[in-house]
């Protein structure tokens, strides 16, 4: 089974990590921020399949294939994600 991530994870992975929406004109752009600074956004097709891939989204949030369907599927909590993202040097302690 392919392990893509998919616009319906795409979506979940948003809401989990708090992202605010803005709307643009092919996609929606999750936005996630922490102590009020844009820390990294991602694209969700709006008008692609809920099983066409999305597999940007790992690259987008520095997370690999495994990590990305943990946050969509509940394993991976966003504090965590933090914690990530701090230990690759991509947000400040």
């Amino acid at each position: 089974m392919a392990r893509i991530v998919t616009k319906q994870h795409a979506v979940k992975i948003a809401k989990k990590l708090e992202a605010k929406i803005r709307h643009d004109k092919a996609h929606d752009l999750a936005e996630i921020f922490e102590g009020g600074k844009l820390i990294a956004w991602f694209g969700i097709r709006r008008g692609s399949e809920k099983d066409q891939g999305h597999d940007h989204v790992q690259k987008d949030l520095y997370v690999n294939g495994h990590q990305a369907r943990n946050l969509a599927n509940c394993p991976l909590e966003r504090k965590h994600w933090i914690s990530i993202m701090k230990e690759k040097g991509k947000l400040d302690e």
